[in-house]
This record gives structure tokens, C-alpha cells and sequence, in this order.
């Protein structure tokens, strides 16, 4: 019995390490190319403050224009696929609370073999993070991270399209 158990905490702590270290590795790697980029970005992209997307990104805390002030980004990982849960790799709870902006990460953020997709999420929505809810503007943002850090982008023209970004003023690289 005592055996049984000890398997059975092992696993558990197998499946949060492994969700822990894709969380790390999404975010090393969206930090990674962040900085790539970053030589080629002015202080302000697609209405995006940068200095702010960096430190929220890579210090997880941020002084805010958008939102006023000091900024902490709790990162939270959500257990059952409810909610937005059920629609969402991960989301971002706006307006902060009590100083603090919630990205949570949804189980299926933790999918196997979706460490690009992953990455490009938090990208994404670390600019929601940082200056809001705009679809468009989150997507231009991180698709441009990915041209000037790799010389290409991930296609997301179906989610261009469905969030009626082609009138936005925004556009993809």
C-alpha cells in the first residue's frame, strides 16, 4: 500500500515539474527572442511600451503607463479546462488587481511537442499584460518579435481573421 502511494505522489510530482519546466522553457525562450529583437525596436512598438514588455517579461514586474504604476504579473496555472480554460492555451485577467496582472496558463498550455506554440504565447500575451486587451495589436507585436529575432513568423492569419484585425491598423510582418 505504502508502495502504491509512493508511486502514485512520484507521478504527481513528475506531472507538476514537467508542466513547471515547459512554463520556464516558454518563457526562457520567449525572453530569448525578445532580446534578439530588441536592438531593432524602438522604445515604443504597435502602441506597446518595450521597456515595460521587457521587465514584465523577464523581471516579472513593470512600471506602467497603460496602467498607472507599479505592475506585478502573477503567473498562475489553471487545472481544469473550464472557462476560458476550455478555449485558451492561456489568458490574461484584466484590469490588474490589487497590483497585479493574472496570466493564467491552462492545462493545454502544457500539451508535449508545443514548445513553439508555447513560446509564442507567452509572447502574445505578455503584450495583453502589458497594454491591454487588443487581439490585433498582441498579435502584430509578437509576430514581429519573431521576424526581427528568427527572420520569420508563426502564420496566424485564421486568428488575423476572425478578430477582424485586417481594419485594425495593426499588420504582420
Amino acid at each position: 500500500m505504502i508502495r502504491l502511494l509512493l508511486v502514485a505522489l512520484s507521478l504527481c510530482l513528475s506531472s507538476a515539474v514537467l508542466a513547471q519546466s515547459a512554463t520556464e522553457r516558454a518563457f526562457d525562450a520567449a525572453i530569448a527572442q525578445t532580446e534578439a529583437a530588441l536592438p531593432q525596436l524602438g522604445a515604443e512598438a504597435f502602441g506597446v511600451d518595450v521597456k515595460a514588455y521587457r521587465d514584465a517579461l523577464s523581471l516579472r514586474r513593470f512600471t506602467s503607463r497603460h496602467w498607472g504604476g507599479e505592475i506585478a504579473v502573477a503567473v498562475v496555472s489553471e487545472s481544469k479546462e473550464s472557462g476560458s480554460c476550455s478555449r485558451y492555451a492561456a489568458y490574461v485577467r484584466l484590469p490588474p488587481e490589487r497590483g497585479a496582472v493574472r496570466l493564467v496558463l491552462c492545462p493545454q498550455f502544457s500539451t508535449p511537442g508545443a514548445d513553439d506554440l508555447r513560446r509564442l504565447t507567452i509572447l502574445h500575451e505578455m503584450v495583453h499584460v502589458v497594454a491591454g486587451s487588443n487581439e490585433c495589436q498582441a498579435m502584430a507585436f509578437a509576430a514581429r518579435i519573431e521576424q526581427l529575432a528568427t527572420g520569420r513568423f508563426t502564420p496566424v492569419i485564421r486568428y488575423w481573421e476572425a478578430n477582424g484585425c485586417a481594419g485594425s491598423g495593426y499588420a504582420l510582418p
